[in-house]
């Protein structure tokens, strides 16, 4: 269980918060049992450490207040709008007996074991977080799911997930799945055989030739006739010229 320092506080207004953040301190709140409400002031740095966790709002605390420790659950973060960072955190006292209902993160293992994986296969999460409802004395840090040997097709459901004692899903009455493995989206096209490629090839090459060759033949044929038409100009002429009638003396 984690654990963060904590002080109180006595600011009243909102300068006097300012100051304290400026400080890198975030000013925060508990509340919840048959004690009064406190307020506290926790590091901006510790707590953006624990942020970076996914459990955050679902991971019991211990926080350690003017020497002494209490079990808290944090329930609410606020952010500044333009920097991002924490501005104010709301605990929750944890008191046995009572039940909360939290979304509980899912993790997934071994999945470098599962042939499914390794056959392109795609694991498609319904839910990254299922609502539980909880006692706060065991409440899960996460749900895990085993991918040793799962294969395509394969599913997980609630059912298929060991939840501790007296936890249980706020979805009664059917079994939800969490998440698939599913076919590869895309499947890719046979590879032609090299013989196909190579013929292809020729096939082309013969082409070309021919139509080189028809090229060829085309120009030859128009300058054999450009020859001929050169020819039957001349004979025509000779013709003319025999026959004209001769010049009396």
């Amino acid at each position: 269980m984690n654990s963060i320092e904590a002080t109180v506080r006595n600011t009243k207004t909102k300068g006097e918060l300012n100051a304290l953040r400026e400080k890198g301190i975030v000013p925060g709140i508990i509340y919840g049992g048959k004690d009064q409400n406190q307020k506290v002031s926790v590091s901006t740095k510790k707590i953006k450490i624990l942020l970076e966790k996914q459990n955050f709002l679902s991971n019991v605390l211990t926080l350690k207040l003017d020497g002494k420790d209490q079990n808290v659950l944090p329930r609410e973060i606020k952010y500044d709008i333009i920097t991002d960072e924490p501005i104010h955190v709301d605990f929750l006292r944890v008191v046995d007996g009572t039940k909360l209902i939290l979304d509980i993160p899912v993790k997934f293992i071994n999945n470098e074991k599962s042939p499914g994986l390794k056959r392109g296969g795609v694991l498609n999460i319904v839910r990254r977080k299922v609502e539980l409802k909880c006692p706060t004395e065991n409440i899960p840090t996460e749900l895990v799911i085993d991918l040793d040997g799962v294969d395509i097709g394969d599913s997980f459901k609630i059912s298929s997930i060991k939840l501790p004692e007296n936890v249980t899903p706020t979805i009664q009455g059917r079994d939800f799945v969490i998440a698939t493995l599913a076919a590869p989206t895309i499947i890719k096209e046979p590879e032609k055989p090299a013989e196909e490629t190579a013929e292809g090839a020729e096939g082309a090459e013969g082409t070309t030739e021919g139509a080189e060759g028809e090229a060829k033949a085309s120009a030859e044929g128009g300058d054999k006739k450009e020859g001929d038409k050169e020819k039957k100009e001349g004979d025509k002429k000779e013709t003319e010229k025999k026959e004209a009638p001769k010049e009396k003396k």
